[in-house]
């Protein structure tokens, strides 16, 4: 192969972001630059990595072939970067980890500020994002997600079942009928998910009870959240946000309690990586222990 690292590098960005532009900005260089780069490699290698549309830069047959060889040579980058720098120290270098938003908005910023404190060198990035992280795509280093993926060479540990109840705001609750049983929620005004846009079965709370009906949706935690603490109506709370909104009151908590889980997905060549290793571990501990100590708020 007559390709450096810095032009797999290059080879890897487009690949997992299928554009010039994109590539660019990851790698902090001009598109028109990252393009010659291509260019040129094609040419050593002679055969051509990707085709080329207005839709984007889709990986050949040779790209492809070529994938695995440089996701190797990276895995061999930064083990050989982690054995000069040594591992006994502090983390550094930057780590981006995706998540859902009521995680992302609720446990992690305390839990990566903790191990940030610890390590002064890291730089750690949180992608908060309504859908499961593309791994493949390097759009993040691991993830949390809410169901353990079956799908493509990655390592999943499940972290921490977490709960969720019913909710309305105090004043909510006093403004409208009274909810004694199921049948009473059809006078409500319903607050969840946008149904076409719902990512995960683990996050269609409401339509086992029967509730098909959202007068308020979002595919945003956070806006639903807002929304119940406003007292716009009814709807499914993590008991882990529960601190963040005194005024918030559980409803038919005992008909209606949800239990859920969170896992860490990493890349599989990844567990080869002690600093990879050593910041999950670090993150499943603190989410653990955070997720416990906000629930027991509750």
């Amino acid at each position: 192969m007559t390709g450096t690292w810095d032009d797999m590098r290059i080879f890897l960005a487009v690949a997992r972001s299928e554009s010039l532009s994109a590539a660019g900005r990851l790698l902090r260089m001009d598109p028109a630059t990252v393009g010659r780069r291509i260019a040129r490699l094609e040419h050593s290698l002679g055969a051509p990595l990707f085709a080329k549309s207005p839709q984007g830069y889709a990986m050949s047959e040779a790209g492809a072939r070529l994938l695995r060889h440089a996701e190797e040579a990276e895995q061999a980058m930064q083990a050989a970067t982690e054995a000069v720098a040594g591992g006994a120290g502090g983390l550094s270098g930057q780590i981006r980890i995706g998540a859902p938003d009521g995680c992302a908005n609720f446990l992690l910023p305390q839990v990566c500020a903790a191990i940030a404190d610890e390590n002064p060198e890291l730089e750690v990035q949180i992608v908060a994002l309504p859908r499961v992280v593309n791994l493949s795509k390097r759009e993040a280093d691991m993830a949390i997600a809410v169901s353990a993926p079956t799908a493509g060479r990655l390592s999943v540990q499940k972290v921490t079942d977490y709960r969720l109840h019913l909710a309305a705001s105090a004043e909510y609750l006093e403004q409208h009928p009274p909810i004694r049983n199921l049948a009473d929620l059809k006078g409500h005004r319903i607050v969840g998910y946008i149904a076409d846009m719902v990512f995960d079965k683990e996050l269609d709370y409401l339509s086992d009870l029967g509730v098909t009906r959202h007068a308020l949706a979002s595919n945003s935690v956070a806006v639903q959240f807002h929304w119940l603490r406003q007292g716009a109506g009814l709807g499914i709370v993590h008991d882990f946000a529960l601190p963040a909104a005194p005024g918030l009151r559980r409803v038919l908590s005992d008909e209606i309690s949800l239990t859920r889980s969170f896992y860490l997905v990493r890349h599989a060549d990844d567990r080869r990586l002690e600093r990879m290793n050593r910041f999950a571990a670090a993150l499943a501990d603190g989410l653990r222990r955070e997720t416990a100590r906000l629930e027991g708020l509750t």
